[in-house]
């Protein structure tokens, strides 16, 4: 075993270091179904489907136009995701709902006449969005897995928009953001005009009504019917590149999940265009070969060592081959390749980081990568995760990629639009905000479906001859190029570890992407684990001002597990959103 290498002087500091979880906060808990979301009026619609009859599908169609009406941060008509489903027998079936490059995108879109990129084009106004796939993602997923209808599903939603809800301050503070100051329906709606809502306020949205009630009468109408005419209208009166064409062209794609195996479960998880799942499975692969127990308790420094070395390497592979499987022939197979993942293994010091300039990639296993080019991955997506009566499971992450999207709301209708054109590759070679590396596998071209880092998984009991596989964990966040680290950590909190799932949900994060070559933590981390990976050779860094300023860097996890000797439901709801709640029956 390879963790038995490890200097003792080290395995001693990492049991110096104090039990975080000494005190667990205790899980939510349901005999028959639960719902965890970041909203808790997007909760109680779940719940109220379920109960009406609706499996978990038609939960998370209520859930998903909730948040469009009480989590326009994140929830949206105009935007895109991903949906995992794990049905009662255990087979699965992603829903890939991305948004899509119109047909006028190019590969140098966003650069100026000097081969430049234009500040802010690409994440602000009319030329940032990419095609909308929610809609079609809710309608597609309620047609071929609900049991109630559409407008069924979509009730809740509508007497939200309707009659409004409740503010909270930080919904109301939310709602300020400077994006939509620039755009006058924007503003008009969400800010009233500079007087802007505070706590304790109704927040009703009569247009946003109006859609919903139309789109839940015929679904049709957004891609195909007057409603797309208005969206195209809209976005050919102010520059946007969008047209009716590329509303109909739009199609869901139901896509084989990717599979891996961990500690005796099966994990069903993201496949591109997300890089989530592939890049999950390499993690766990490369920390298969350790007995993370033996190390530590849960976020000790020996544990924080082994895991972001293999964060290191499995990053790296992302921004190397990674990218839209419709328009890339990519390496799943290669990468998901426990020999392959042995060989990264091997090449881990135990007692102190490699640094990322000087890994190399094992020969022999994956072709040669492209030249790299650095691209952006936005923070602000949310999840949800719910169970049904019968243990049909749903694991779903939905984006308008930044907070509040492009800043524009289609007038009359209602809704924000994504910036998702942000997450392809505007230029080789030119960094962005967080440094991540991605290859030209990504780069823009009509009808593309950017990469994306959501990563919602279901893990379940691995079965046999004699044992059907039972339903263990759901589980997702946000939180950008962090979604996949933040779900790995959420992975060996709970199965290595043995952490009750609010326990997993609550404990502070960390995350290391390749490049830069950097040792995140959340500001809550404990200071003398992070002394320790400093002295250990680890370039470590805090991410205070955004720790403050943009929770959703650290993810929000909301995760399901299940008792495997009772059957009940246990959740974790990720209180770094004091909006949400875990809720069932």
């Amino acid at each position: 075993m390879i963790s038995s290498r490890i200097s003792a002087s080290f395995v001693a500091l990492s049991f110096l270091a104090t039990s975080l979880y000494a005190q667990q906060a205790e899980p939510v808990r349901a005999a028959h179904a639960m719902v965890v979301t970041v909203e808790h009026n997007a909760t109680d619609a779940g719940v109220e489907i379920l109960k009406k009859g609706g499996n978990a599908v038609d939960a998370a169609v209520a859930v998903h136009f909730a948040l469009a009406v009480v989590y326009p941060f994140a929830g949206n008509l105009g935007g895109g995701g991903f949906m995992l489903i794990r049905d009662k027998h255990g087979k699965a079936h992603f829903l890939d709902y991305r948004e899509k490059a119109p047909a006028a995108a190019s590969r140098d879109m966003y650069l100026d006449a000097q081969g430049n990129v234009i500040p802010r084009m690409s994440l602000v106004g009319y030329k940032a969005s990419g095609v909308p796939g929610s809609v079609a993602g809710m309608v597609y997923a309620q047609k071929h897995f609900g049991k109630l209808t559409l407008a069924e599903d979509m009730a809740p939603a509508i007497r939200l928009a309707t009659e409004g809800f409740v503010l909270s301050d930080a919904e109301a503070r939310m709602l300020q953001s400077k994006n939509m100051t620039l755009f006058p329906a924007s503003a008009h709606i969400y800010q009233r005009d500079g007087n802007f809502y505070k706590d304790g306020e109704v927040f009703k949205q009569p247009e946003l009504a109006a859609t919903l009630v139309r789109i839940a009468k015929d679904p049709d109408d957004f891609y195909k019917g007057a409603m797309a005419r208005q969206i195209a209208d809209f976005e050919k009166a102010n520059g946007g590149n969008i047209t009716a064409e590329d509303l109909a062209a739009y199609e869901v794609k139901d896509r084989e999940p990717i599979r891996g195996r961990y500690r005796g479960y099966d994990i069903v998880t993201a496949p591109p265009p997300s890089s989530g799942g592939i890049v999950l499975v390499q993690i766990l692969n490369i920390l298969s070969g350790f007995n993370l127990k033996k190390l530590g308790a849960d976020r000790s420094p020996a544990q924080v060592h082994i895991i972001t070395e293999a964060f290191r390497r499995a990053y790296m592979d992302r921004g190397d081959y990674l990218g839209d499987p419709d328009f890339n022939t990519l390496p799943l197979e290669q990468m998901a390749s426990m020999k392959y993942a042995a060989a990264w293994r091997a090449s881990i010091d135990p007692n102190k980081p490699t640094p990322s300039k000087d890994l190399v990639r094992p020969a022999g296993f994956l072709p040669p990568p492209p030249a790299a080019a650095h691209s952006k991955e936005s923070t602000e997506t949310t999840h949800f995760s719910i169970v049904d009566k019968d243990g049909n499971a749903v694991a779903s992450t939905t984006t308008l990629n930044g907070g509040f999207g492009s800043g524009v709301t289609i007038g009359g209708l209602g809704f924000l639009m994504n910036n998702q054109m942000d997450d392809f590759t505007s230029k080789v070679g030119v960094p962005n905000m967080y440094g991540l590396i991605q290859g030209p596998a990504n780069s823009i071209a009509p009808g593309k479906r950017p990469l994306s880092a959501m990563t919602p998984t279901i893990i379940s009991t691995h079965g046999s001859l004699f044992h059907r596989p039972k339903l263990a964990y759901v589980m997702g966040t946000p939180g950008g190029s962090t979604i996949i680290t933040t779900v790995a950590n959420d992975v060996i909190s709970a199965i290595d570890n043995g952490m009750n799932i609010q326990a997993v949900a609550d404990a502070p994060r960390f995350h290391h992407q390749y490049l830069p070559d950097r040792l995140d933590f959340e500001k809550k981390f404990p200071d003398d684990v992070v002394n320790a990976m400093k002295a250990m050779g680890y370039t470590t860094n805090r991410n205070q001002v955004a720790d403050e300023k943009s929770p959703g860097v650290w993810g929000d996890s909301e995760l399901i597990a299940v008792d495997p000797k009772t059957g009940e439901l246990l959740s974790g709801h990720d209180n770094r959103r004091a909006f949400g709640k875990a809720a069932g029956y």
